[in-house]
């Protein structure tokens, strides 16, 4: 029986905020952010996770210097550690709309995974939503790495779902560098979202998957923005 499961969680908080209710729970040695009841995502395995950087990196031109990034999500965590981890990252964004989320690192439990990398010099923690941000701001970014929900067809909240409209990927693309890349993380493959990229103009639309204990495997899209 996995760990996860085999122990009862215990709720360390819970917050009701503009989006909803975030709740963090502790299960035997791992902890679990739960969204609006819907389980978001835990420290057990975070393979994937890391994925979605290292293919983003690894997708940019060769010879692209101090690239800059942008994670959507800080989650549990574990895509800022490793973004943190690799030196070829120039800056490290992460946006966060979920005060709550940002305490339990800065200040709670979580903190014991992502202490370092939040005091990285390259990390700049934004306390705002991803959709607005992408909408709003005139910087742009090497990469971005977006795990916002449980993928394109499984949104959390329903405003996440205009991210992955023609309106929401063209805002990505707009808030890419020439050869940038977009990254999104989902917990199942999705035929239709790799088409709605190439819609938007994306090219090298592809995924890389990473197998779990049952069922689908988690994936990673990937998209380049070539000019």
């Amino acid at each position: 029986m996995p760990a996860t499961e085999a122990h009862s969680p215990v709720v360390l908080d819970r917050r009701d905020g503009p989006f909803g209710e975030v709740v963090l729970r502790e299960r035997g040695e791992h902890f679990e952010i739960i969204a609006n009841g819907c389980f978001l995502m835990d420290t057990s395995d975070g393979r994937s996770e890391r994925l979605l950087v290292d293919a983003a990196l690894a997708a940019l031109p060769e010879g692209r210097q101090d690239p800059s990034v942008l994670i959507g999500g800080l989650g549990v965590g574990f895509s800022l550690v490793r973004a943190a981890e690799e030196d070829r990252w120039g800056r490290i964004v992460v946006a966060e709309r979920e005060e709550a989320v940002v305490d339990w690192h800065r200040d709670g439990p979580l903190g014991r995974i992502t202490g370092p990398a939040l005091t990285d010099p390259r990390t700049e923690i934004l306390r705002t939503d991803l959709v607005e941000h992408l909408h709003t701001t005139t910087e742009r970014y090497d990469a971005l790495c977006l795990d916002i929900d449980n993928g394109p067809e499984w949104t959390v909240t329903e405003d996440n779902g205009s991210l992955y409209s023609p309106t929401g990927l063209a805002a990505c693309r707009a808030r890419l560098t020439p050869g940038g890349v977009l990254a999104v993380w989902s917990a199942q493959p999705s035929p239709e979202f790799g088409t709605a990229l190439r819609n938007a103009g994306f090219r090298a639309v592809r995924t890389e998957e990473v197998a779990v204990a049952r069922g689908v495997p988690d994936v990673v899209h990937l998209a380049s923005r070539e000019d």
